[in-house]
């Protein structure tokens, strides 16, 4: 019988083990949001970013590092950190490794609150916008969890097929809109194909505390969340008020993800392929897996903003065209190993 020495030894080495993950991880975002500061269509040496942020004297370098590069180099890592925690949130409530805000229709679903705001109701500022995003993301999962259940019990496939219909729906929604609204179309076009080009620092500011908010609340409901990776009859005999965690946890990903889209538009797929990085960076612990998963996502968005600025250079394509390559290509990959 293993005694509770080593039990606590075990977690000990394990957690040690993981130290060295994340160390590397904080070690790539610094030099990815670097790479975001320096890399462009003009490049622009260390002296150059670091006169720019700290001297600021008016020059239209200055302008561009601060005025421009700052906000994306700071609003693209927080918009994939809120992505890859409510990833590993929807997986574990769905029990589907496919799943994603995506796939689940809540990127869309908070994309059609944005529009609706803007279009019908006229709200133009910031706050309200993320107000709508992240009200559209928790409703919408209300409607597909809703729907899923609803038709002869809750199963991982129904929820992605519920999704990923309603996601269409949402889309032809937009679309409807917008070709309906020209004044607005130009405006927000490039917006839901998700991009962080020529965003406001005050977006960072007012994005902060929705996402630390939705993190705050992810991270309190981590033991649950490690309890319900297995069936509900498990989870239950555990303690874990199933109906109440569940909703907490639409809230936690309601808040992340209407952050995300109110920031930098739907930005396609990184919910879906960052989760599985860090479940093999750091294990299952939901914990880690929150940490790992927000630390893995910034990184991911913030090089696939690095990236859309020279793939047909000298236009930069919308960064949610780079993750969607990307996880396109990673969910055929996870469906071939399912199906093989």
């Amino acid at each position: 019988m293993t005694s509770l020495a080593e039990v606590a030894l075990g977690r000990t080495q394990a957690a040690s083990a993981r130290w060295p993950v994340y160390a590397a991880l904080v070690s790539v975002l610094a030099a990815a949001m670097l790479a975001s500061l320096t890399l462009g269509y003009k490049l622009y040496g260390l002296d150059q970013v670091w006169a720019a942020l700290f001297v600021n004297d008016g020059s239209e370098t200055a302008t561009v590092i601060a005025g421009l590069r700052l906000p994306r180099a700071v609003i693209a890592p927080m918009t994939g950190a809120a992505l890859g925690m409510a990833g590993v949130m929807v997986q574990t409530l769905s029990r589907n490794r496919i799943a994603s805000p995506d796939t689940l229709g809540l990127n869309a679903g908070a994309s059609v609150a944005v529009v609706l705001a803007t279009v019908v109701f006229g709200v133009q500022s910031l706050v309200g916008l993320s107000l709508a995003a992240a009200f559209g993301a928790f409703l919408t999962s209300i409607i597909v969890f809703g729907v899923a259940a609803g038709a002869g019990g809750l199963s991982p496939l129904k929820i992605v097929l519920v999704g990923v219909t309603f996601a269409s729906l949402a889309h032809a929604v937009v679309e409807i809109i917008l070709t309906s609204n020209e004044a607005q179309l130009q405006q927000l076009l490039f917006w839901l194909s998700g991009a962080f080009v020529d965003r406001p620092i005050s977006l960072f500011f007012n994005g902060l505390p929705v996402v630390l908010a939705g993190a705050g609340l992810a991270f309190a409901l981590h033991v649950a969340l490690d309890a319900l990776q297995a069936d509900d009859a498990t989870a239950a005999s555990l303690g874990v008020p199933l109906v109440a965690v569940r909703g907490l946890t639409f809230v936690a990903v309601s808040l992340l993800t209407g952050a995300a889209v109110s920031m930098a538009g739907p930005v396609a797929f990184v919910g879906l392929v960052v989760p599985h990085v860090a479940r093999r960076l750091v294990g299952l612990r939901h914990r880690h897996q929150l940490a790992a998963a927000a630390l893995v996502g910034a990184i991911y968005t913030t090089l696939a903003d690095v990236a859309a600025r020279f793939v047909i250079y000298p236009v930069e394509a919308p960064v949610g065209a780079i993750t969607a390559v990307v996880g396109a290509g990673a969910l055929l990959v996870i469906l071939m190993r399912r199906l093989a």
